[in-house]
């Protein structure tokens, strides 16, 4: 929505709220916010509405791309911060992304993860993005992130997948039913030629409703019961749940396969065992996040199934082409994602840019 529009609708609805004001302190929250949109200037809201029809998955992977391989883009670690909630007994955690490309732009995504949510009919992951001038400071844009996110993240792994998996990958198995998943299947099929999809959750209505947005593709979808069913066949296993115990089992692996491990983004949880490290060649987004945060990487160290310095590289070296991805056809690949704000930068950099453009 142009700022002129979002502007005038902030100046309409003011004076109503005065007219009821019976019902202010409900309506207070939004007068604030939108006294507060009036005195940004050219700042524009950025809906995920935009997001979700305007995004090219080859056009945003080469952004991210461009993005690991430069060394002008800042980025220090994100922070952190669990907290219980008691009424579901699950903690949820606040993570606070910042990110600055000197001279152009810079940002911060602020969001939640609440595993719980389900209950709720809310997503897992909730959050807003602040685009800045690098420059001058000023507000340019702020998102709702949850479209941002996902796309972000999804490109992510397809960016891994150009480097890791094998250039005839035609299967995915796609473990996970939530917001991330559907995405995640376009992504890889943007950079590999795949032919056949199967999607497995908790639930298979759920794997179902996911096969079922993906009539009339390129790709055949199947909603299967088990995962083991599947595991052996595909060429491409991606994984976005909550987990705290593994889903995708070495045993179960054939050579050549790559997987992406993109959900499980705390300590405590897991989304493949010990054996699956053993038998693959192991890549992380950022050695800055995936050593400190991702329970298949802290884990499997701890374990000793795993030691730092044999894994492969990070996407700072791949997009710079310092490091090789894969070398064989039979090798397997790994390729665990914990996100990172550099990520969020170039998103909302290209978003924006077609946004205005648009």
């Amino acid at each position: 929505m142009p700022s002129h529009v979002l502007h005038a609708t902030c100046v309409y609805s003011i004076p109503m709220f005065y007219m009821n004001n019976h019902r202010f302190e409900h309506q207070k929250p939004c007068l604030l916010f939108c006294l507060f949109l009036i005195t940004m200037g050219n700042m524009v809201l950025i809906p995920d509405e935009f997001i979700n029809k305007n995004t090219e998955f080859p056009e945003l992977i080469a952004v991210l791309r461009k993005g690991f391989a430069s060394d002008e883009i800042m980025v220090p670690m994100r922070h952190h911060h669990d907290f219980a909630n008691p009424r579901v007994g699950a903690d949820s955690t606040l993570l606070l992304m910042p990110a600055w490309h000197s001279g152009n732009d810079a940002g911060v995504k602020i969001a939640t993860v609440s595993p719980e949510n389900g209950q709720f009919d809310l997503p897992s992951i909730q959050a807003v993005y602040i685009l800045m001038d690098a420059l001058t400071g000023t507000m340019k844009a702020i998102f709702q992130a949850k479209s941002l996110t996902a796309k972000r993240t999804a490109a992510a792994s397809a960016l891994a997948s150009s480097f890791l998996s094998r250039k005839d990958s035609a299967s995915l198995l796609m473990i996970g039913t939530g917001a991330l998943s559907s995405n995640l299947i376009h992504a890889h099929a943007s950079v590999r030629p795949i032919k056949k999809v199967y999607v497995w959750g908790r639930n298979l209505k759920k794997a179902q409703a996911v096969c079922d947005g993906f009539k009339n593709k390129a790709f055949l979808c199947e909603a299967v019961k088990t995962i083991e069913e599947k595991i052996t066949e595909v060429d491409i296993i991606s994984c976005a749940t909550l987990s705290k115990s593994p889903l995708v089992l070495g045993k179960y692996l054939k050579k050549g396969q790559h997987i992406d491990l993109v959900g499980a983004y705390r300590k405590d949880m897991r989304e493949a065992d010990d054996e699956v490290i053993k038998k693959a060649s192991v890549f992380i987004d950022t050695f800055q996040g995936g050593l400190k945060e991702s329970g298949d990487i802290v884990i499997a160290l701890q374990n000793g199934a795993l030691m730092k310095e044999n894994i492969k590289g990070d996407f700072f070296g791949l997009c710079s082409k310092k490091v090789k991805g894969r070398s064989r056809p039979e090798e397997i690949t790994y390729f665990k994602s914990v996100g990172h704000a550099l990520e969020d930068l170039m998103a909302a950099s290209y978003y924006y840019k077609k946004f205005i453009d648009g």
